[in-house]
This record gives structure tokens, C-alpha cells and sequence, in this order.
């Protein structure tokens, strides 16, 4: 019989037992490998706890990576705010609209944009025919007075001596009061132009400031021809002189919001060139009248403008702060929706194992419209540690 080699690799020599007698060496092999198999089986895992329902519980890691941030609940300055829509404008008591008297060319331009001027100072000087017809009319209602007066007093004497009838004397004495009555008449219409009585003026009308200020708009160049606001016809604004270091707001309120409005009312504003900056100023008028399609009442808010960032004619978002009062409120953020349910989520402590533990809490809040604190009912008591920002990771871990 032939050597074979040893079929288990027990022996490292040809053997003739283990070809002979193969089920009695397999046997206690078999039994060898079960046994080392079951001395390599992995060992259970330790028992971690679970956060309850309603709660989450997280690693200092995971808050941190979520933007998780805690506040506790304090009572706030808390106001309710009415929204509505305005447009910047002038301080109508520190601005002038200024349009030429007479009808003429402009020859020059006195004043350039931004310049400060005084009152009294030349914007521009127009060539004017109207000038001189206000000078002749002076002149000639001079002239006629003189007559006038003269006529009055001689028949003033004839009638002493009885040598003029009444009729002539009363007829010479009304002369001598309309004559009077010309020359104020022709004054005043020089008063217009240069502000004094008296005088004569030259062809050229020099256009000055009436108050002090900076020239905020110019509409006009050398060369135009430009119409009188006394004429009739429609006069266009030759230069706006201002300050805009102080504007006013103008706003619309509902009827429905009208009893909560009261002068004195704290305004915030925001408009689209600054979006990040809000703008603070107080209510100081309301309108006596109602517009009847709008159903809308006029307000006018005045703001501070030291930096000239406000405008004339910007439109903004316009919030009336109204019913201020302490209450125990939470900023807006904190307040999430799940379904028809308002909540929050509070620190309720640590679990064994160092997580944070959140529980979500029902909570009844005030909403005031458009107020950056609301105002707590019921759900969360003062000291209370809230989840003011990444609640809404929260909400998908529960």
C-alpha cells in the first residue's frame, strides 16, 4: 500500500493511519474548530440611554454644530407695533420752493448744488422785460400823485375863498386818493421783486434765497426761458433751498389702528438703501381727516438726519410702536409651529452620560403684530432656560 500525505497537515511525514482511519482524526478536528470559533465571539455592546418622548438629547459637539444657543426668559420693554408704508419729505418750515416773479431768460447762475447760501444771497439773474415795466409804472404813479396833489390843493384854496364849487373840490380830492392808491399799488409790485419800495431797477432781476440753507435742486440753465408764477401759466421750480439735517415721515394709518396712535409714539423705519440700519423718530402729528377711499389717516414723523442718509421722496417700512408695557416675552426666533401647536424648547439638565437634555414645551404667546418680543400667557415661567436659536433642528430630532 501506498504513503499518502497527511489530509489534516497534522504531520509533516507520509503516514498510512491517516489514510486508514480518516473519520476518527476528522472527528476531534471538528470539535477543536467549533471550540475556537466560540472563544472569538464579539462581546454586546454597553446600554446607551434613550432620550423620552417630547425630548432630544445632545453632545456638547452636536449643540455647538447646530448653532444651538440658550437664553434665559426675562421680562422685556415689550410694545405692540403697527406697520404701514411712508415716504421721506421735506421739514416744510425749513425749506423754500423758489420760482421766478417775471417772465425772462436766465443770463446767469449765481449758486451751484450743495453750496450754502443766506438768506438774501443771488441764485441766478434773469433778463427781464417785466422789470422795467414794474420801474415805469412806479414812476409814472409817481407822477400822477404829484399832479394829483398838486389839483387838490389849489381847489382846496379856491374852495376856502368860495370861488370852486363842492362838486369840483370832491371831484379833485378823489383824483389825489386814487393817485395814492396807484403809487402803493406800483410799490408793491416792486416789493416782490426785490423786497423794498422805491427805486428804480435795471432790466436784469437778480433771483435770491429767501432763507438760509443749501441748495438741494437747480432746474434751471443759462439761456432758458422761464415763466413768472404770476402769470397764470404753470411756473416751473427754478431751486429748492433747504436742510435736510431734519426730515419728516408721512404715513398712512387704518381707521381700524387710529385709536392706538398717539403723538409722542416711538417710529422705527427701514428703507431699501440701508437695509441692515434702522432709523428711530417720534410721531408728532395726525391728521384731522379721514381719506374716504383709503379709509386712511395721514401721519407725520420727524427724524434726526445728521448724516443726510434720509432722503426726500425714499420710501420705507414704517413701524408705530404703541401699548408699551414689562411683560415676561421671548424674542421671535425662539417661538416655532408644529402643526396648530406654538412651542419652544427648554434645557431641562444633563443626562447621565454629559448630553443636553432639550424638552419640547407648549406655550401660549401674545403675538403682537410686528413686535421683536412676545409676550408669554402661559408654557414658561422667568429664569426659564430657552432655546432662542436652532430650535428648528430640534424639531426634527423628537
Amino acid at each position: 500500500m501506498g504513503r499518502f500525505r497527511c489530509a489534516f497537515r497534522l504531520c509533516s511525514f507520509w503516514c498510512i493511519p491517516c489514510v486508514r482511519e480518516p473519520v476518527r482524526f476528522a472527528f476531534p478536528l471538528l470539535l477543536v474548530s467549533l471550540g475556537v470559533a466560540a472563544c472569538h465571539h464579539p462581546a454586546p455592546l454597553p446600554h446607551v440611554e434613550e432620550a423620552p418622548p417630547g425630548q432630544a438629547w445632545l453632545t456638547d459637539k452636536q449643540v455647538s454644530e447646530a448653532k444651538i444657543e440658550v437664553a434665559a426668559a426675562e421680562e422685556q420693554n415689550v410694545d405692540d407695533t403697527i406697520l404701514t408704508a411712508g415716504v421721506f419729505t421735506f421739514d416744510d418750515t425749513r425749506v423754500a420752493h423758489i420760482y421766478s416773479p417775471v417772465n425772462g431768460r436766465v443770463t446767469q447762475i449765481s449758486a451751484t448744488l450743495g453750496q450754502r447760501v443766506k438768506r438774501g444771497d443771488p441764485l441766478a439773474v434773469i433778463d427781464s422785460p417785466d422789470v422795467g415795466q414794474f420801474s415805469a409804472d412806479v414812476g409814472k404813479a409817481q407822477a400822477d400823485l404829484i399832479a394829483a396833489e398838486h389839483d387838490f390843493n389849489r381847489k382846496k384854496e379856491l374852495f376856502a375863498a368860495h370861488a370852486c364849487s363842492q362838486a369840483d373840490y370832491e371831484q379833485s380830492e378823489d383824483n389825489y386818493r386814487k393817485a395814492q392808491a396807484e403809487i402803493e399799488r406800483a410799490r408793491q409790485k416792486m416789493r416782490l421783486l426785490h423786497g423794498a419800495s422805491g427805486g428804480m431797477v435795471s432790466q436784469g432781476y437778480a433771483l435770491t434765497s429767501p432763507i438760509d440753507g443749501e441748495v438741494i435742486a437747480r432746474a434751471v440753465s443759462p439761456g432758458v426761458e422761464v415763466q413768472g408764477q404770476y402769470g397764470g401759466n404753470n411756473p416751473v421750480e427754478l431751486f429748492t433751498v433747504g436742510e435736510l439735517d431734519r426730515v419728516w415721515l408721512l404715513a398712512d394709518v387704518y381707521e381700524m389702528d387710529l385709536a392706538r396712535v398717539k403723538v409722542g409714539s416711538k417710529v422705527s423705519v427701514k428703507v431699501v438703501a440701508y437695509p441692515t440700519r434702522a432709523f428711530t423718530g417720534k410721531l408728532d402729528w395726525i391728521s384731522g381727516t379721514l381719506d374716504k377711499g383709503t379709509r386712511t389717516i395721514k401721519v407725520r414723523c420727524t427724524f434726526e438726519n445728521p448724516e443726510r442718509l434720509l432722503k426726500p421722496e425714499m420710501y420705507s417700512t414704517v413701524s408705530i410702536s404703541v401699548e408699551e408695557r414689562k411683560a415676561l416675552a421671548l424674542p421671535r426666533n425662539a417661538v416655532l409651529r408644529m402643526g396648530e401647536q406654538t412651542i419652544v424648547f427648554v434645557e431641562v439638565g444633563k443626562a447621565a452620560d454629559g448630553r443636553t437634555k432639550f424638552e419640547r414645551r407648549p406655550v401660549s404667546i401674545d403675538e403682537g403684530e410686528g413686535s421683536a418680543w412676545l409676550p408669554v400667557e402661559h408654557g414658561v415661567e422667568k429664569g426659564t432656560r430657552v432655546v432662542v436659536s436652532g430650535g428648528v433642528l430640534l424639531t426634527g430630532m423628537i
